[in-house]
């Protein structure tokens, strides 16, 4: 019962996305089957730091990656503070537990000179489906939105008056984003080819065929489809296009505060990943190009 109270909680006070309700809810019954296996039952007020560890040790034992490892004692962490701040619990016994160390990779990202190969018209089919996935990649890599703001996003979202995009984002946080002249005419022409189409269907922007609203899942399959053809490219996923679009900013003199509001990030420290690869493109047009490098 207390498990689902806590993400109740994180819905309706922490206006945590449904992502993070759904990994944290799986999280916290994976340790509590750990913990009933161990010890026969599952208390989570008498659940000790021990216990806590040995489900870390467990988790990178079955060849769990760091990140995973990291982000679900974060899960127990939330969890114990929840109990705290309900006065349920004294002191939490996952507290002073440290998870394993993450290996800092830097972000995948594609070159604007690829972007422009992959955004080429011919790529894509001329009906209905063929617009919106254009639209939809055109859209990711000019703006840097989440795969969850963009399947969330209403023909009201944009304002083809000012040029400017209302993104409903993480944690119910809005945001404006400026839009070109050119995805004014791909939404335009998105929308018009949609219409006459598609006669029932969802308020969202991006629907599918049969009127219902896009899923995560779709909207990666069209990425990594139309991605593949940089060959180069290690991952093809969506949020390769929003690191491309840090990148593409940073490297052309954007500002990092003004950055870090377009993607809506929390902190100054989420966006900072994105300078060191361009610290890295740098480097290497230096060694490319300088005699003595």
């Amino acid at each position: 019962m207390m498990k689902e109270k806590f993400i109740k909680y994180l819905r309706y006070e922490k206006n945590c996305s449904s992502h993070t309700e759904i990994s944290y809810f799986k999280d916290l019954s994976q340790f509590e089957k750990f913990v009933t296996d161990q010890v026969g039952k599952y208390d989570a007020l008498t659940v000790d730091s021990d216990q806590v560890r040995m489900w870390i040790v467990d988790l990178m034992e079955k060849g769990n990656k760091p990140s995973t490892v990291n982000r679900k004692l974060s899960a127990i962490k939330s969890f114990y503070r929840y109990l705290r701040k309900k006065e349920i619990l004294e002191v939490s016994p996952a507290e002073y537990i440290q998870g394993p160390k993450m290996e800092q990779r830097l972000p995948s990202f594609v070159q604007h000179s690829d972007m422009l190969k992959v955004l080429r018209a011919d790529s894509f089919t001329d009906d209905f489906e063929g617009c919106r996935n254009l639209f939809i990649i055109e859209l990711l890599y000019l703006t840097g939105m989440r795969t969850e703001e963009l399947v969330f996003l209403k023909n009201s979202d944009v304002d083809l008056t000012s040029n400017m995009l209302h993104i409903h984002g993480k944690g119910n946080k809005d945001r404006m984003i400026p839009i070109s002249e050119k995805t004014n005419l791909l939404f335009v022409d998105y929308i018009a080819k949609r219409d006459a189409e598609i006669e029932n269907r969802t308020p969202y922007l991006f629907v599918r065929k049969n009127g219902k609203q896009l899923y995560h899942g779709m909207v990666y399959a069209i990425v990594n489809k139309h991605l593949s053809e940089v060959k180069t490219l290690s991952m093809k996923s969506p949020h390769v296009l929003r690191h491309s679009f840090a990148t593409s900013m940073l490297n052309n003199g954007a500002e990092i505060n003004s950055v870090k509001n377009l993607l809506g990030h929390a902190s100054l420290s989420s966006t900072q990943i994105y300078t060191h690869v361009t610290f890295k493109e740098l480097k290497k047009v230096y060694n490319n190009a300088h005699p003595r490098a």
